[in-house]
């Protein structure tokens, strides 16, 4: 029973440290970054087509297949 107990907590922690600890997409990094910015951002097609501008700033970011698009434009 106390090895039971004991591997249970070991595996609970080990659990724990390897989810809270993932890097983040660069898709995830851009949308923060534009949030920070003050971006517009605009979701279509429950989250598969994203788009988010600024004055100086635009990205779009399309996800089809598991398989995800960046296209950044920066107008002068």
């Amino acid at each position: 029973m106390k090895r039971l107990f004991i591997t249970s907590i070991l595996t609970l922690f080990i659990g724990l440290g390897t989810t809270s600890c993932r890097e983040k997409t660069e898709k995830e990094k851009l949308i923060e970054q534009m949030e920070e910015e003050g971006a517009e951002i605009k979701v279509k097609d429950g989250g598969n087509k994203i788009k988010m501008e600024t004055d100086d700033t635009e990205i779009k970011i399309k996800e089809d297949d598991g398989e995800v698009k960046i296209k950044k434009e920066v107008n002068n």
